[in-house]
């Protein structure tokens, strides 16, 4: 009977009747199929209205004239399967009414089971073997681990996962992945396995979800164990995900794996996930993966090969990403461009592998895989092989890699033993490298003789001369000397001709070598070349060196000599006592006042001068060694011919002892507290710059400066003020307006020479009129100075200034010192009185712009002493201003230039100038505000 099946009621359809008892009967929507007595009727369910197709009604299998039996059968949507006892699996299209395929098995096929589209089919044979067969591309894949007890296989019918299915017996139910398009091709793997409730019999699949009739007829249904992941994956801890994680990778579950791995962020599972997908081909869910786990050089692979249409090509490629080379290299040769196989062993340097797929796929590249392979060889110690390949690899048309294989030839040889032909091959061979390298191989192998000529013939110099050392042959080192660098060969060399007595071609070596105590010795002892010895000595400051020269000195009896070269090597005890022995204590004392030694040193010689009653030596040394009362002690003892240096030492001493119980002693003793008479000025003025007291070294230096000038010495006494000045200034003390004015006073003086000298009359009677407003400061020439501005002030036309100093020198006190050349023409001066001037030019007072006089120094508006010009004695003016670049005193730019033509040195600090170096300040302000503040 058959029936249709309402949602609200069961309708039966119609009766049939088979020629035989019904073994087992199969439905789709418009045919029935009924297995019997070995055969299988196939039928309509409904046959009104089709009239028109009358032989598709019903069907008998097998044919009459067939002699096999059906064993079992099978009704898709398309399709009638079935399998017969020889082992015959039948395909028939209900479409077209036909058989469309047939396989045949080993043995007779007990049960087939396709999936819904017929496009896969299970079946289990006569041996309860199970197989899954494809009748697309007619193969048949064995079901592994298929238990003997199966009774049923059930395919799943989610349509998004079909190539699961479940085989089940009584107790557990099996589930198998039937992977289609994977890298190493299409194969079944046992997923896992499901316990079953007992009677429980399989009915349908879908999704993991099991539906089975229970023993009561009613359905019940069960999760399959391989498909936990189905649930909520945020309730399950790491340990658990990671189960989930290989069960999804099985089932091909792709987007399931990719929600577990961002559950577990961790780059392992990120990374088997990525391998998984490139296991089954899925590129672009792999290009996602390992976008996400930042792996940029997968996803740049598989960019560049996710176009390619060639399976095979895809497959290799895919394989070798995932480290199967093999397998890669298998599917590379089944496809479309074997030579990728080729490529991918020269990239992975397997050459022996890439020399095989070469002789079949490039001939024309094997040449070049022969060296590299004869270069891995080389590596690994297999010369023999190598050799073979190197010989192999030259091809005679391409020069470089000719080279690189003929250069291995030449080693390989050698390494062979065949010594004569690698030497050759070398010597003919351009690269001074494999000289090189053949040369150190030979070395090691102690065949000197050729691994000499080698690196001769590679000019490598050093390593020929290092190689004839050792086998004795000194000629040719001795050729090769002069190219050679390295000092070990040189000093080698060396002491085989000084062995031999050939002691200047030793010396030579020896100096190349810088082994100059060697040098030192061969000087003295055998080439009687004292001078030489001791010039190397002093060059090079050998201590060894040193000590051979005394030695040598000592038994010429040259004592002065030996105590220098003894200080020299640092023996200063032996100098020492050399020095007391042969009374030659003054050498020693001068060599070692110019080393860098010890106190103790000093303070011998001190106490040995002490002894000798020798007080400036003794102070000297004293000083030297820290001991300043004892030094300034025989300072002041010094004899009155050494005075003036031992004074000076004498103030050294004070300065640098900061002590001032030693300070008072020394002042006592200038201002003669002893014995009544006190000592020079200047010397009480350098002891107050040693101790830096500026003050009081200023003082001293007006009271210098005011005997200087009593003396007539004017330079001497501008030059002690200006220093002291500059001093000051350094120190920013302020100056006293005495010491200004003094200064300024002598300076101009200082400048009539130069302007009267240079014939410029004008500038020089200014300055001369300034020095006879205060001739009080000139007292020892009075007379010649006023007589001077006279005969100038008449130069420039200045009369009435003339007439003024001649009437001057008319006073009974000054009229008879009057030099007679000019006696008679200063009378006649005063007898026939000229009143008439030059009037002198006003420029601007550089604080105020006050329009005064260019030579006063006293604005009347701003009462500022002006600052002035040292190369004109005029005040300065804020438009032509510059500075000494040495001693920083101002002048006036237009004027100092003009001087330095003809004189190429400062008028007050007497330094060398360059013109160029002489700059116009356009901001004067900071000069005046110094001066504002002295």
């Amino acid at each position: 009977y058959i029936f249709c099946l309402n949602p609200l009621d069961v309708k039966k359809l119609k009766d049939v009747e088979y020629l035989g008892t019904v073994a087992s009967m199969h439905l789709n929507s418009d045919y029935a199929a009924a297995l019997f007595e070995g055969k299988v009727q196939l039928h309509m369910i409904e046959s009104e209205g089709l009239g028109a197709q009358e032989e598709r009604e019903t069907r008998l299998f097998p044919a009459d004239d067939d002699k096999y039996r059906i064993l079992c059968h099978a009704l898709t949507s398309d399709f009638l399967i079935y399998g017969t006892d020889t082992g015959v699996i039948h395909y028939f299209y209900i479409e077209d009414w036909q058989y469309v395929n047939e396989y045949r098995h080993p043995v007779s096929v007990r049960k087939v089971f396709p999936d819904p589209n017929g496009t896969r089919m299970a079946f289990i044979d006569d041996k309860s073997d199970g197989f899954v067969y494809c009748p697309v591309n007619d193969r048949v894949y064995e079901i592994p681990d298929f238990s003997p007890t199966i009774k049923g296989i059930l395919w799943e019918n989610w349509p998004m996962d079909k190539g699961v299915f479940v085989a089940f017996d009584d107790d557990k139910i099996y589930t198998y992945v039937f992977h289609k398009d994977a890298i190493q091709g299409s194969r079944i793997i046992l997923a896992g396995g499901t316990e079953v409730p007992y009677s429980y019999k399989p009915l349908l699949l879908y999704n993991g979800e099991l539906t089975c009739q229970t023993q009561s007829g009613k359905t019940n249904n069960i999760y399959l164990s391989t498909h936990s992941f189905l649930g909520n994956l945020k309730d399950f801890g790491p340990d658990t995900l990671r189960q989930m994680l290989t069960q999804t990778l099985m089932l091909k579950r792709f987007s399931e794996a990719w929600e577990v791995c961002r559950l577990l962020n961790d780059q392992s599972c990120w990374n088997e996930l990525g391998k998984a997908c490139l296991h089954h081909m899925e590129v672009d869910f792999a290009i996602r993966v390992y976008r996400t786990s930042g792996n940029a050089g997968m996803v740049m692979s598989l960019e560049q090969v996710k176009g390619i249409e060639d399976h095979n090509l895809l497959a290799g490629h895919l394989a070798m990403f995932t480290s199967d080379f093999n397998l890669a290299q298998d599917l590379y040769l089944a496809s479309s461009c074997p030579i990728a196989a080729l490529e991918m062993r020269k990239d992975l340097q397997h050459w022996d592998r890439a020399l095989q797929l070469a002789k079949l796929l490039a001939p024309d590249q094997m040449p070049f895989i022969s060296k590299e392979y004869a270069v891995q060889l080389e590596f690994m110690g297999d010369y023999v092989n190598a050799l073979a390949h190197y010989e192999k690899g030259i091809t005679g048309n391409n020069k470089e890699h000719d080279e690189i294989c003929l250069a291995g030839v030449a080693q390989m040889s050698i390494r062979m033993g065949d010594i004569r032909r690698g030497v050759n091959q070398a010597i003919k061979h351009p690269s001074r490298l494999l000289k090189r390298d053949c040369g150190a191989i030979l070395e090691n192998m102690k065949q000197f003789s050729e691994a000499a000529q080698l690196y001769e013939k590679g000019q490598y110099y050093d390593k020929a001369a290092s190689v004839y050392i050792r086998c004795k042959n000194w000629a040719k080192v001795g050729e090769l000397l002069p190219q050679v660098s390295s000092p070990k060969i040189h000093l080698q060399y060396a002491k085989a001709k000084e062995a031999d007595g050939r002691y200047t071609e030793a010396v030579i070596a020896y100096e190349h070598a810088k082994q100059w105590d060697s040098v030192i010795r061969l000087y003295l002892d055998h080439l009687n070349n004292p001078e030489k010895a001791v010039n190397i000595v002093r060059e090079t400051q050998s201590l060894e060196g040193a000590k051979m020269v005394a030695r040598f000195f000592l038994q010429l009896g040259d004592y002065g000599s030996a105590i220098q070269f003894l200080v020299l090597s640092k023996c200063n005890n032996e100098a020492f006592t050399l020095a007391q022995q042969h009374n030659k204590m003054e050498i020693y004392a001068d060599i070692i006042s110019s080393e860098s030694t010890t106190n103790e040193d000093y303070q011998s010689i001190a106490l040995y001068f002490e002894a000798e009653k020798k007080h400036f030596q003794a102070g000297k040394f004293f000083l030297l060694c820290g001991q300043y009362g004892r030094a300034l002690r025989h300072f002041l003892q010094s004899p009155s011919r050494e005075d003036n240096l031992a004074m000076e030492m004498a103030i050294e001493t004070v300065g640098r002892a900061k002590d001032e119980a030693l300070t008072n002693q020394l002042i006592d003793y200038l201002m003669g507290e002893g014995d009544g008479m006190p000592q020079d000025a200047k010397y009480l003025f350098r002891l107050y710059m040693a101790l830096k007291q500026y003050r009081d070294a200023a003082r001293t230096a007006i009271i210098i400066a005011r005997e200087e000038q009593c003396s007539g010495n004017y330079r001497s006494a501008r030059d002690v003020l200006f220093s002291m000045y500059s001093e000051l200034k350094t120190q920013k003390i302020k100056i006293s307006s005495e010491m200004a004015t003094n200064l300024m006073i002598l300076h101009s003086y200082i400048l009539v020479r130069i302007h009267v000298k240079r014939g410029d009359h004008m500038k020089g009677a200014r300055m001369l009129i300034r020095v006879a407003n205060n001739i009080s400061k000139f007292p020892s020439h009075i007379v010649p100075i006023l007589t001077s501005a006279v005969i100038e002030c008449h130069r420039a036309g200045l009369k009435n200034s003339a007439f003024s100093f001649a009437a001057m020198l008319m006073r009974p006190e000054y009229r008879s010192k009057i030099d007679p050349k000019y006696k008679k023409k200063i009378e006649t001066m005063v007898r026939h009185r000229d009143t008439t001037e030059t009037e002198e030019p006003t420029t601007a007072c550089p604080y105020c712009a006050f329009q005064l006089p260019e030579c006063d120094l006293l604005c009347p508006s701003c009462k500022n002493n002006l600052p002035y010009c040292i190369a004109t004695g005029r005040h300065m003016v804020r438009d032509d201003w510059t500075v000494c670049p040495h001693c920083d005193f101002p002048a006036l730019y237009s004027e100092f230039k003009s001087m330095l033509q003809t004189e190429n040195v400062c008028p007050m600090c007497s330094q060398r100038i360059n013109i160029v170096d002489l700059k116009k300040i356009n901001d004067c302000k900071e000069y005046l505000k110094l001066e504002d503040e002295d």
